[in-house]
């Protein structure tokens, strides 16, 4: 293996655990922090593809706009996460409902999966 794919695999790895950070953080503002990281991550895994200019314009626009504007709004407001966390309860049978039939599709797709003859042969 070279050192692309090993880069490739790091910023992969980074990416994947970054994106379940955000989503499991009980802070939102590591929850944008980690957001921020999961972008960055995926601006060097455009940059492993040749494709600089992407990459920029997802740090440019990404990270120092949006990123920033969440952290900022995160911060300024008084929420009440309590509160939030209490309806939470409410919700969560139609939510793990939701989950199942979406895993269920999943495992449904890649039992269906057919890869083809000529894949991975070199035709060059």
């Amino acid at each position: 293996m070279s050192v692309a794919d090993y880069a490739f695999y790091a910023f992969a790895i980074v990416t994947v655990a970054a994106g379940l950070m955000v989503t499991i953080s009980r802070n939102p503002v590591h929850s944008v922090l980690w957001l921020i990281l999961a972008f960055l991550s995926s601006a060097g895994l455009f940059v492993l593809l040749g494709a600089e200019f992407v990459a920029m314009l997802l740090i440019i626009v990404y990270v120092g706009a949006v990123a920033v504007l969440f952290l900022f709004v995160v911060m300024m407001l008084d929420i009440d996460f309590a509160a939030l966390k209490g309806e939470l309860a409410r919700y969560m049978p139609l939510g793990l409902l939701v989950g199942v039939v979406l895993l269920m599709q999943l495992a449904l797709g890649i039992g269906a999966w057919v890869e083809y003859q000529g894949a991975g042969a070199d035709h060059l």
